[in-house]
């Protein structure tokens, strides 16, 4: 899944409404997005935000669901192209089929990580495939590519065993980079982590952080507290640098992700599906796209998506300012 506005602004500008005033802390809320025609599934964007748009070189974050496959046909995402970042697909419930022109044709279950490195160009899709389980619910990340990496050659990555541990009822799972001494397979191109944390009613757990990375919360199902906060489903909870844990509470059963990184040093113009350094960066991307969509024979940059037979989605066109790059917050 992707970003399929149709009309969609330089990600500057969501919404960050109630941000809270401790030092060191920004609660992001969520804007509501809705991906596709008149049966679209309606997305919770945190992040980018108004204020903060990065966290370590994590950009984009989207919850979805839990959504009712059979009234809304769960995820239907065409062939679309992605350049100069690495999507993370996560679910809770349901399944997600991903295809793209590589040649990779891989379902994805919960526990499961889907992580596609677009480099210099790659299209995908994502679909709820038939036979799937009626409760679609799950997030959808994106990782910037630093200035050394971003131009390689795309890849695609399966990782069903991931390592998995338990500490007073909660249950964490590492999905990239390393926590507590357990590290992911994942391959990544700066300092980061990411984890889901499962917590039953009434838990209380510290999670161990790395005091040089900022950190997110970002809750997926119901609500978590953290540092005096409540941080609802969709919402993200932003922390600074310098913290060796953070104290997580729940009053119900709650699925949640722990993200962070190294603050990304780059700025960045975020644009549609596109990453990139400069306007005309992403003008190039954008023409490139759409004459191999429509002409998919002179495709040398964003092949065919192998399997998916529906048409491939339209760029939409570019806004009459020039983009500009920008940094990871607001100075």
């Amino acid at each position: 899944m992707s970003n399929l506005e149709g009309h969609p602004a330089e990600q500057r500008v969501c919404t960050a409404r109630g941000a809270d005033p401790a030092p060191g802390t920004e609660l992001l809320q969520p804007r509501e997005v809705p991906l596709g025609g008149p049966r679209a599934m309606t997305v919770r964007r945190a992040l980018p935000g108004k204020n903060r748009r990065m966290i370590g070189a994590w950009c984009f974050a989207d919850v979805y669901g839990p959504t009712d496959v059979g009234a809304r046909g769960g995820m239907q995402v065409p062939p679309h192209p992605h350049i100069g970042l690495q999507t993370v697909s996560w679910l809770v419930h349901g399944h997600v089929r991903h295809r793209d022109g590589l040649g990779s044709d891989q379902l994805v279950r919960p526990g499961q990580l889907n992580l596609m490195t677009a480099g210099d160009g790659i299209a995908h899709s994502e679909r709820t495939p038939d036979q799937a389980p009626p409760r679609l619910h799950g997030a959808q990340l994106w990782v910037a590519l630093p200035e050394a990496d971003r131009e390689g050659a795309p890849r695609f990555e399966h990782h069903a065993d991931l390592p998995v541990w338990e500490a007073r009822g909660a249950r964490v799972t590492v999905i990239a980079g390393e926590v507590a001494g357990h590290r992911s397979p994942a391959r990544v191109h700066t300092p980061l982590m990411g984890a889901e944390v499962v917590l039953p009613a009434g838990a209380r757990f510290d999670l161990p952080l790395d005091p040089a990375f900022e950190h997110g919360v970002l809750a997926l199902d119901t609500p978590v507290h953290a540092l005096g906060h409540r941080v609802e489903a969709g919402s993200l909870l932003y922390l600074d640098p310098g913290r060796t844990q953070v104290g997580l509470h729940t009053d119900q059963d709650a699925h949640l992700l722990v993200i962070g990184g190294e603050p990304f040093a780059e700025d960045l113009v975020m644009w549609w599906n596109f990453v990139g350094r400069d306007h005309d960066e992403i003008v190039a991307a954008r023409t490139r796209w759409e004459g191999e969509r429509v002409d998919p024979g002179t495709a040398s940059r964003f092949a065919p998506v192998t399997g998916d037979e529906g048409p491939p989605l339209p760029a939409p066109a570019l806004p009459n300012a020039r983009l500009r790059a920008r940094p990871r917050h607001r100075r």
